[in-house]
């Protein structure tokens, strides 16, 4: 048995974008269908889900990221194994790449989860991670990025041991404050995994922050009786109510891999063994 979600974030529909995100979300999904048929770990293929829409330049994440009020590109990221319940994460990170795999080796290489500003810069290149350059040619944020637009790229997957990862990627909002950083890197609130959850978010990251959503949607889901249908709508409700919007794709341990969503539009891409395939760019 296995499952995998990715999703390229949650947020306004724009036609423009549709059919290269969803033929990316499709490549991306072949990949990781292919990974886990083989035996590949859960981690190494949320990991490697990522790094693939980061590399595209289609979403606001990695290579799509927008640049903030000074000029400058800050990505922040997390990755979480659910069986150790390790995990780690870079905030702020500037000048080097790829944010997802240097967020690993801040898990597999430290005993930190957290590594933010020229901290993560310098641990990134110490351990041979590739320098940006000229960030102006590296970056290829498209033109409705670069006003104050946000979004996020993310993974859950369970592989055939039963093991669940989890991973999450955002350039943040564009025009955002120097420093700024907002649920994607917090283990809790944007990304999660455990023995009977993995979870990514995607929105307005201060809201998914004081709801510590990652985590409501794990608690939840030791309920035994209780499924992660209606549990990732509660979760975003209580987002709502403090002012936020966004949206929560969830993997849990019996191959269930689901998502939800508060915003008009969010892009989404689902498998599993059990023969559920869905990519698509999901509208309200």
């Amino acid at each position: 048995m296995w499952a995998v979600g990715i999703h390229g974030g949650a947020g306004p529909l724009r036609d423009s974008d549709i059919d290269q995100q969803q033929a990316e979300l499709e490549s991306v999904i072949a990949w990781a269908e292919a990974e886990l048929k083989r035996g590949a770990r859960a981690l190494d293929v949320v990991e490697g889900a990522v790094r693939r829409m980061e590399d595209s330049g289609q979403f606001v994440a990695g290579r799509g990221a927008g640049p903030n009020t000074e000029g400058q590109y800050e990505l922040d990221a997390s990755i979480c194994d659910g069986p150790t319940r390790n995990c780690g994460a870079v905030a702020a990170l500037a000048g080097v790449y790829p944010p997802i795999s240097i967020a690993r080796a801040v898990m597999e290489r430290t005993t930190h989860v957290m590594l933010a500003g020229d901290g993560a810069r310098r641990f990134a290149l110490e351990n041979g991670f590739t320098a940006i350059d000229d960030p102006k040619i590296f970056f290829q944020p498209r033109p409705h990025t670069l006003k104050a637009d946000h979004g996020t790229v993310g993974a859950v997957a369970i592989d055939d041991s039963g093991a669940i990862a989890a991973g999450t990627s955002t350039g943040g909002t564009s025009g955002k404050r120097p420093g700024r950083v907002g649920d994607s890197p917090i283990v809790g609130a944007g990304t999660w995994a455990d023995d009977i959850v993995g979870v990514s978010c995607t929105g307005q990251g201060e809201f998914f922050i004081r709801a510590a959503a990652a985590h409501s949607v794990a608690a939840r889901a030791r309920d035994p009786k209780t499924s992660l249908t209606p549990i990732l709508p509660d979760v975003l409700a209580e987002v709502k109510a403090l002012g936020g919007t966004g949206g929560i794709i969830a993997v849990d341990r019996s191959g269930l891999v689901t998502y939800a969503f508060t915003t008009e539009s969010m892009r989404v891409g689902l498998a599993s063994s059990a023969g559920q395939r869905e990519i698509v760019i999901a509208v309200q």
